[in-house]
């Protein structure tokens, strides 16, 4: 008897750490969306003033850009949050980065231009969409699921955009500019891969517990909460500075 109470003491000990964090954490991200994207203060100045190769920092901005880029994350938790094989983890965020790069390098250095805040709109919508999916919304509505893969990979595209358009605010040289927007891209994929590394493993212990799949469903309306909040929150930009 001790040690089965000892066990559960520990087991809710461990689900309230986590419930913690994970709420901790998803506070974080919603009270930072309008901050996504941003490149702002010392690394602006930098960007601005770089002239010539520059792989290391390009690295640097690129993975802290994704690791502080919470409209990113919040899609990718949202498409990793069922998936419990690491090698459904790496099928689906491989596609993810696909998208994004082939914009991202498509966007600055073949000048395409969009607006900031329809993209970002629209990279608002993807969280919506990931998380509903998750609840199974699409199932209920129209009688049959959409395809995750398909859809990861598009929407990939628009947060490679997103990402180009804020590149694109800055007066970059030519001189080492296909370097430099490479090197950045690889950063972004460096951060990825440790935001999700990170993600997954919080996952992976939050699902050893009771509370995972209690708290799944409410987990993922407020996903699509800070999804709404992010797109109205862009919407009301283009229209008012439309």
């Amino acid at each position: 008897m001790l040690v089965d109470e000892s066990a559960n003491l520990a087991n809710t000990r461990r689900t309230s750490l986590l419930q913690r964090c994970t709420v901790g954490v998803a506070s974080a991200l919603t009270a930072s969306l309008a901050l996504a994207h941003s490149i702002e203060g010392g690394d602006a100045s930098f960007v601005a003033a770089i002239d010539g190769p520059a792989i290391g920092p390009f690295i640097y901005l690129g993975a802290k850009h994704m690791v502080t880029g919470y409209d990113h994350l919040l899609f990718l938790v949202g498409v990793i949050f069922f998936l419990y094989k690491p090698t459904d983890v790496i099928k689906y965020v491989t596609l993810f980065a696909v998208g994004h790069s082939i914009t991202l390098l498509a966007g600055v250095l073949g000048g395409l231009q969009v607006n900031a805040y329809l993209i970002d709109a629209i990279i608002g919508l993807s969280i919506v969409y990931k998380a509903f999916e998750n609840l199974g919304g699409f199932e209920r509505l129209l009688g049959f699921a959409l395809d995750a893969r398909l859809a990861v990979f598009v929407f990939g595209l628009f947060h490679g955009l997103g990402l180009a358009t804020k590149l694109q605010e800055f007066s970059l040289s030519d001189n080492g500019l296909v370097t430099n927007i490479i090197s950045f891209n690889v950063g972004v994929e460096i951060g990825q891969i440790l935001a999700l590394s990170g993600v997954f493993i919080v996952l992976t212990l939050w699902r050893t517990t009771g509370s995972y799949l209690r708290h799944a469903f409410a987990t993922n309306v407020a996903l699509m909460t800070g999804g709404i909040l992010l797109t109205c929150y862009q919407l009301s930009g283009y229209f008012l500075t439309g």
